[in-house]
C-alpha cells in the first residue's frame, strides 16, 4: 500500500480552519440566544415596571374618588338624610355623578363599591349590583385597610405563553375611609370597599411591540454579522483549499520532476552506453548492404537492419533531448521570423506539399518582439507543424497561424483541420511515454514543453471548433 504524506499536510492545514470555523458558528449562535434572552428580560422588567405604575396610578384613582365620595355623597347625604340607602333613586343618582365625573377620561372600565358586608350596593354596570361575597380575598384584605391589585389577562394558549395577550386588566381593592379631621382620639373608620378595573392592553401591546422591535433589530444585527462572518469563513477556507491544491500540484510536480530526473540520468547513462554499440551495428549494416547487394540483390536484411538502427537512434536522441536540461540562450529575436523558417524548411518536402498554411499574422509586432533561443523554439514550432501533419489523413488540410500581442506577453496559435483529440486522450498528452502513435516514444510533446518552459511561457492543447486541434503558445514580450 502506498502512503501519500500530502494527506496527513492537508489534513493538519485544514483541522484548525475548522475548528475556527466551528467555534465562530457556535459564538454567533451563543451571542444570538444571549441577546434574545436579554432583549425577552428587559421587556420582562419594562412589564413589571408598568405593572407598578398601573397601580400606584389605581391607588391614586382610588384615594382621589373616596374623597370625592366622601366630600359630594357621604357627607352630604348622611348631613340631610341622616343615613344612606343606595336604593333610592336619588342617592344612587348622585353616587353615579361623583363617580363618573371624578373617573372621566381616566380609562376606567368598570368600578364597583361594596358594602361593609361584602355586598355590591354599586357598580357602572348595574347587572352587579345586589351580588354576594363577590370580592373575595382581596375584600377582606380591603376592609383591613390594606390596598392591593392583581393582573387579569385573556388571550389564547399561544398569547399568554409568549406574553402578548389580547387583553389586560389591572383590578384594584381599595378601603372606602370616612374622612375626619386629623385628630388623637381615632383613626379613620372603613365604610365599604373600592373595586377599580383599568384597562391597560394598550399599554402592554406597545411593551409586546418595543419587545419584538428589540428582539428584531438584534436577530437583524447578529444575522448581518453572522452573513458578514460567513462570507469572511468561506473566503478564508476557498482561499485555504485553493493554496491546499496548490501545494499538492506542487507537491506532484515535484515528484514527477524527481522521478523524471532520475529517468533522464539513467537515460542519459544507457543512451551513450546504446549509442557506441549501435553505430557499430549500423555501419556494419551498411558495409553488409554493399556486399549483399553483389552477392544477392533481392535480400533485404541489411536494409531492415539498418533502418532500425536509424529509428533506435532517433529514439535515443528523443530520450537524451527530454532528459537534457533545456538552458536556452535568450537573445532578441522575431517569433514570426521563427515560423517562417519552419513553412519555408516544410513547403520544400513533397509529402506535405498539398498542406494549407494560413497566416494571421497581427502585423503590428515589434521587429524584436521576445527574447528566445532561436534554435529551441523552432525545433519545438517544427515538432508542432509535424503533429498537425500527421493528424490531418486528407491532402486538403490546413493550418491556421496566428500571432498577437498583449501587454508582457507575445501569442502564438498553431490550429489544424484534423479530427482533434479525444477528451480522455486530451488529459494524458503531457504524461512522458504516454503516446497514441504506433512508432512514438510520447516524448515529443514534452521535448516541446519543457523549451517553452524553458523561456518562461506557457503552452496549451485544445480541440478547436468545428473540429482540429489548437495549440497556443504564450511567451513573454522583450522588454
Amino acid at each position: 500500500m502506498k502512503i501519500k504524506p500530502q494527506k496527513e499536510t492537508d489534513n493538519s492545514g485544514t483541522r484548525p480552519f475548522v475548528l475556527v470555523k466551528a467555534f465562530t458558528v457556535s459564538s454567533l449562535v451563543v451571542m444570538l440566544t444571549a441577546t434574545i434572552v436579554i432583549a425577552a428580560l428587559n421587556a420582562h422588567w419594562v412589564r413589571k415596571i408598568l405593572l407598578e405604575k398601573s397601580k400606584e396610578y389605581n391607588e391614586l384613582l382610588v384615594e382621589n374618588l373616596n374623597h370625592q365620595i366622601f366630600l359630594r355623597f357621604v357627607w352630604p347625604v348622611v348631613f340631610k338624610h341622616g343615613e344612606i340607602k343606595l336604593r333610592e333613586p336619588s342617592q344612587y343618582q348622585l353616587l353615579d355623578t361623583v363617580v363618573k365625573n371624578t373617573l372621566h377620561s381616566f380609562h376606567v372600565e368598570m368600578v364597583n363599591i361594596y358594602a361593609t358586608d361584602n355586598v355590591i350596593a354599586y357598580s357602572l354596570d348595574k347587572a352587579q349590583i345586589g351580588k354576594k361575597n363577590a370580592g373575595g380575598v382581596h375584600y377582606e384584605k380591603a376592609m383591613k385597610k390594606e390596598v392591593t391589585s392583581k393582573l387579569i389577562q385573556q388571550g389564547n394558549r399561544i398569547e399568554l405563553t409568549f406574553w402578548f395577550p389580547k387583553e389586560t386588566k389591572i383590578v384594584t381593592f381599595a378601603p372606602l375611609m370616612q374622612e375626619v379631621q386629623l385628630t388623637r382620639e381615632k383613626d379613620r373608620m372603613v365604610i365599604g370597599v373600592i373595586e377599580i378595573i383599568r384597562d391597560v392592553s394598550d399599554d402592554y401591546q406597545q411593551v409586546f411591540k418595543l419587545q419584538g422591535l428589540i428582539v428584531v433589530s438584534c436577530a437583524t444585527i447578529m444575522g448581518i454579522l453572522f452573513l458578514i462572518l460567513r462570507f469572511v469563513v468561506k473566503h478564508g477556507e476557498s482561499i485555504i483549499e485553493r493554496r491546499a491544491e496548490e501545494r499538492l500540484k506542487l507537491e506532484e510536480k515535484l515528484r514527477q520532476t524527481e522521478h523524471l530526473s532520475a529517468i533522464g540520468e539513467m537515460t542519459a547513462g544507457v543512451s551513450h552506453e546504446i549509442r557506441n554499440p549501435l553505430g557499430i551495428i549500423k555501419s556494419s549494416a551498411q558495409l553488409m548492404e554493399k556486399k549483399m547487394a553483389k552477392l544477392d540483390p533481392s535480400s533485404n536484411i541489411p536494409g531492415i537492419i539498418v533502418e532500425e538502427s536509424t529509428r533506435l537512434d532517433r529514439i535515443i536522441t528523443d530520450f537524451l533531448d527530454f532528459a537534457k536540461p533545456k538552458i536556452a540562450d535568450l537573445r532578441p529575436c522575431c517569433l514570426e521570423d521563427i515560423i517562417e523558417k519552419n513553412i519555408t524548411f516544410l513547403s520544400s518536402l513533397d509529402e506535405h506539399k498539398d498542406i494549407k498554411i494560413i497566416r494571421e499574422y497581427q502585423g503590428s509586432l515589434p521587429v524584436s518582439d521576445i527574447l528566445g533561443d532561436s534554435a529551441m523554439l523552432y525545433q519545438a514550432f517544427l515538432n508542432i507543424f509535424l503533429n498537425a501533419f500527421q493528424a490531418m489523413d486528407q491532402t486538403d488540410g490546413s493550418i491556421t497561424i496566428a500571432t498577437w500581442h498583449e501587454p508582457g506577453f507575445v501569442h502564438a496559435s498553431f490550429t489544424d483541420t484534423g479530427p482533434g483529440i479525444d477528451e480522455d486522450v486530451l488529459k494524458k498528452i503531457w504524461t512522458p511515454f504516454f503516446t497514441t502513435k504506433e512508432m512514438g516514444t510520447g516524448l515529443g510533446l514534452g521535448i516541446i514543453k519543457n523549451i517553452i518552459q524553458a523561456h518562461h511561457g506557457e503552452i496549451s492543447i485544445t480541440n478547436a471548433q468545428p473540429c482540429g486541434t489548437r495549440v497556443e503558445i504564450r511567451l513573454p514580450a522583450a522588454q
